[in-house]
Parts: structure tokens; sequence; C-alpha cells
């Protein structure tokens, strides 16, 4: 599970013309619930969220107070495209939960975070809405987030990426430059054929 917390000032989420929440001082969360995500992750975000000292105190001593020892609020906001995966410059979002398991994690994992707190001073956002989200970062402070036992593996991810690039080409491939591509290079053949690059082949007839 992946989160991005940030200290703010005020913050509000709106669905169309109805503002669905808001809060004055305290953290805004915007949350990426993964395929793989468990209930330890989700009791990992919320104890960070609840514990991170991005507060100072009444002393002017910075970083020492939590939104707990405030008693500020808490606006938390699913968002899916946490779990992007970029495959060249498209943004691909396989990594995330489907939204029909999504939500009840997501339900679970605010009733977890009330259950630590005070229910009261927890707000969400509309889980699956074209949302927009106000935002007024205090400093700015912005915090990122990704729980140690739902961490997506990178060799992993390199590999789905490398696969799915193989299809990409192979789709727009035609027949014709497939099968170059299956025999031996032409310039080891012929010194004058073209390698399929136009300045590969100057380069070869003026050396």
């Amino acid at each position: 599970m992946r989160a991005i917390i940030q200290r703010v000032t005020k913050a509000s989420v709106t669905v169309g013309e109805e503002q669905v929440s808001s809060i004055g001082r305290g953290l805004c969360v915007l949350l990426g619930i993964s395929v793989n995500d468990t209930q330890r992750d989700a009791e990992y975000i919320v104890r960070k969220i609840l514990n991170l000292r991005l507060f100072g105190d009444d002393d002017g001593r910075a970083w020492s107070r939590s939104v707990m020892d405030m008693d500020f609020e808490v606006l938390c906001v699913s968002q899916f495209t946490l779990q992007c995966i970029l495959k060249a410059n498209k943004p691909d979002f396989h990594s995330a939960m489907p939204a029909e398991s999504a939500q009840p994690f997501y339900d679970s994992l605010l009733e977890t975070m009330r259950s630590s707190y005070k229910p009261e001073l927890i707000k969400d956002g509309k889980f699956g809405a074209y949302m927009q989200v106000h935002i007024q970062n205090d400093g700015p402070v912005t915090i990122e987030l990704t729980s140690p036992t739902g961490a997506a593996d990178p060799k992993q991810l390199s590999k789905q990426e490398k696969q799915q690039q193989r299809k990409e080409k192979t789709r727009f491939k035609g027949p014709s430059e497939s099968g170059r591509e299956k025999g031996p290079p032409r310039s080891r053949q012929d010194p004058n054929a073209s390698s399929g690059a136009d300045g590969d082949v100057s380069s070869e007839r003026e050396s």
C-alpha cells in the first residue's frame, strides 16, 4: 500500500457541486491499495499516519507532535493511481486492487483508524467517485509511505514492463519487419546493404 501524507491547514473533497467532507488543520492522506495488500499493510499505514510527528509543539519544537497529540483531523482519499506502473509513457494500473475488493478493504482501514483514534476526527472522500480534492498544504510538508509487506518487487515490475513492451512491439510490427528480425543481419552478408537506419547506411558507405 502507498500513502501520500500531507500536513494541511485545511482540505476538502467535492463531488460534482457537493462538498462531501472537509477538515481544518491536520492531515490529508491519499491511499493507493495494491492487489497484494493485506490487513498487515493496513495496520502499518494506519499506525504511521496517526503517529508521524509532523507538527510542532507550543514551545516551538518542530517535528515533535503527531496528529493524535494535537487532536487534529485526518481526511483520507482512496486513490488507485498511486499504484501506477508506467509502460513507456502510458500509465498502467494492473497493480491496483480491483474496486470490488478495494472498497471493503478501504472501509476496513477507515474503521481501524477510527477505532485507534477519535472516530469523529476521521473523514473520507467518496470511494470510486470523480472527486475534486482541495488541499492547502502547510509548509509544504509531504511524506510518502509504502507498507513493507505490500511493497512491490522491483524485479517483478521490471519483468512485467519488459513483457508489455515486447507485446507492444509485436503488435505494431508488420509481417515483413518481423521476418527481417528473425533472419541474420543483412550487413554481415553485404557491407552495402541497409541496416534499417538511414544513418547506418551513409556511415558505412562513407567509411
